[in-house]
C-alpha cells in the first residue's frame, strides 16, 4: 500500500544519503553534484571543534518538552505517545538524556545531566513515575503553559527548584526530535558554554520566497544567510532568567528559546547539527524517522548516534 511505498522511499533515500554524505532531501531529489561533503560544510560555515576534549555536563539541566497535542498527526494520542521503532517517540529522549548520555560522559572521566524535567499534561504523569524511580529522582515533572514559552519557564523553574545552583545551563529539547545524537549535543553544550548561548541547525537548503499576501512572490530571501534551527537549545540559565523578565515586561512575541536570548541583544552561536534531527510533525515523518533509526541499527558503527 501507499504507507509501504512511503516507507520503502525513505529507506532507500537514507541509504543513499548515507553513503553519499547528503541530506536525504538531497539525496532523494539528486542534487547531489555541486553540494559540499559534510565535512567541507563544517569547515566553511563553523568552527572546528576539539572533537578531542569531551564536553561535561555536571552543570548542564535538561528540560524536554513533551505537552504538545501534535494535531496534525492526525492521531488518537499526541505525537510523542506514538510508536517509533516499538517504543514510544518520548523514549527515545528519555533513553538518550537519562542512560546513553550519561554513560557516555561517563566513558570519557566526565559528568552526565544532572537533572531532567519532563514537562508533560498531569493527565499522563503517572505513567511515567516508574521513569523517576529507575533513574533515583534524576527525572522529575513540571506542567505545560498555554504556549511553548510557558512550557519552557515552568520547566527552567523546576529544574532551579530540584538543582538550586549546580545547574548553570539550560538544554531545552523538543521530544518530537526523538533523533538528535550525542555528538550533536555535545557540540552544542560546548558551544553554549563558549558564548553563553547556542542553537543546533544547518543550512536551509531550498529556496525560500516571502509573499505579502499569501498569492504572489514579494522577494526571493537569500539563502545563504538562511539556517533551519533545530534542539536541544543550550542558555546560560542567568541569561534565560533575564530573558524572560525583559519578553514578559515588553509583552514580546518569541518563536523559540534562543529567539528570548536574542531579544535581549546577546550573541547566540549556531551549531552545525544534521539534517537527520528532523521533528515529527507528519505521519511521513514517522516513515522517514523509521527508516532513519533502521539504518542506525543495522550499522552501529558510531557510537555517538
Amino acid at each position: 500500500d501507499m504507507r509501504v511505498l512511503k516507507k520503502y522511499v525513505a529507506f532507500v533515500t537514507l541509504s543513499l544519503s548515507l553513503s553519499l554524505s547528503l541530506s536525504p532531501i538531497d539525496a532523494f531529489t539528486g542534487h547531489h553534484s555541486s553540494l559540499l561533503t559534510r565535512r567541507s560544510v563544517c569547515r566553511r560555515l563553523a568552527p572546528p571543534t576539539n572533537e578531542d576534549t569531551p564536553t561535561d555536563f555536571g552543570d548542564v539541566g535538561f528540560v524536554l518538552l513533551a505537552g504538545g497535542k501534535g494535531s496534525r498527526m492526525k492521531a488518537s494520542v499526541p505525537k510523542q505517545f506514538l510508536s517509533l521503532r516499538n517504543v514510544p517517540v518520548l523514549h527515545h529522549s528519555l533513553d538518550l538524556f537519562l542512560a546513553r548520555l550519561p554513560a557516555h560522559a561517563a566513558s570519557c572521566g566526565k559528568s552526565g545531566p544532572p537533572h531532567v524535567v519532563l514537562v508533560m499534561d498531569p493527565m499522563y504523569q503517572g505513567e511515567y513515575e516508574s521513569f523517576v524511580s529507575k533513574y533515583d529522582g534524576r527525572l522529575v515533572f513540571a506542567n505545560p503553559g498555554l504556549e511553548r514559552q510557558g512550557s519552557v519557564k515552568n520547566g527552567l523553574e523546576k529544574l532551579i527548584e530540584v538543582a538550586g545552583d549546580s545547574c548553570q545551563y539550560v538544554a531545552v529539547h523538543d521530544s518530537a526530535r526523538p533523533l538528535v545524537t550525542i555528538k550533536e549535543i555535545s557540540d552544542v553544550v560546548s558551544d553554549a558554554k563558549e558564548c553563553g548561548a547556542a542553537v543546533l541547525g544547518v543550512p536551509c537548503k531550498a529556496t525560500i520566497k516571502e509573499s505579502g499576501d499569501g498569492e504572489t512572490v514579494l522577494r526571493t530571501i537569500p539563502r545563504s544567510r538562511l539556517w533551519e534551527v533545530h534542539t536541544p537549545q543550550v542558555i546560560k540559565i542567568d541569561t534565560l532568567l533575564r530573558g524572560f523578565a525583559k519578553v514578559e515586561a515588553e509583552d514580546l512575541e518569541v518563536t523559540d528559546d534562543v529567539s528570548i536570548v536574542e531579544a535581549l541583544g546577546e550573541q547566540v552561536k549556531l551549531t552545525l547539527g544534521e539534517y537527520t534531527n528532523l521533528k515529527i510533525t507528519t505521519p511521513e515523518d514517522m516513515d522517514v524517522a523509521e527508516a532513519i533509526l533502521a539504518e542506525r541499527n543495522a550499522h552501529p558503527s558510531n557510537i555517538l548516534t
